[in-house]
C-alpha cells in the first residue's frame, strides 16, 4: 500500500470536505483515517490516504489537489507517507 498525509488549511467555508473528497473519490484515492477541525473560523484537516489505485502520476495529483485548494481558497498540501515522516522525525 502507498500512503500520502493530505492537509487542509483555511477560512472556513461550505463545502470544503465535500470538495475535497470529490476530488479523491474521482481520482481512486481511498481516504484511510482523517481529522479535521475548526478553530475560530479557521478550518484545518489531516487524511491519511491510500494512492494505491491512482492512474496518474503523484506529482500530477499533487498539482491538481493544490490547484483545488486555490479555488475553494484554502492552502492544500499533499505527500507521500515516507516523505512526511522523514520531515517530521525528531
Amino acid at each position: 500500500m502507498s500512503k500520502a498525509i493530505i492537509t487542509v488549511v483555511g477560512k472556513d467555508t461550505v463545502g470544503i470536505i465535500a470538495k475535497v473528497c470529490t476530488y479523491l473519490a474521482d481520482n481512486h484515492v481511498n481516504i484511510l483515517d482523517i481529522s479535521q477541525t475548526i478553530v475560530q473560523g479557521y478550518f484545518n484537516m489531516m487524511m491519511i490516504v491510500d494512492i494505491t489505485e491512482v492512474e496518474e502520476r503523484f506529482g500530477t495529483m499533487v498539482e491538481e489537489i493544490e490547484k483545488l485548494g486555490d479555488e475553494i481558497g484554502v492552502k492544500i498540501k499533499c505527500q507521500k507517507e515516507e516523505i512526511f515522516t522523514s520531515m517530521h522525525r525528531i
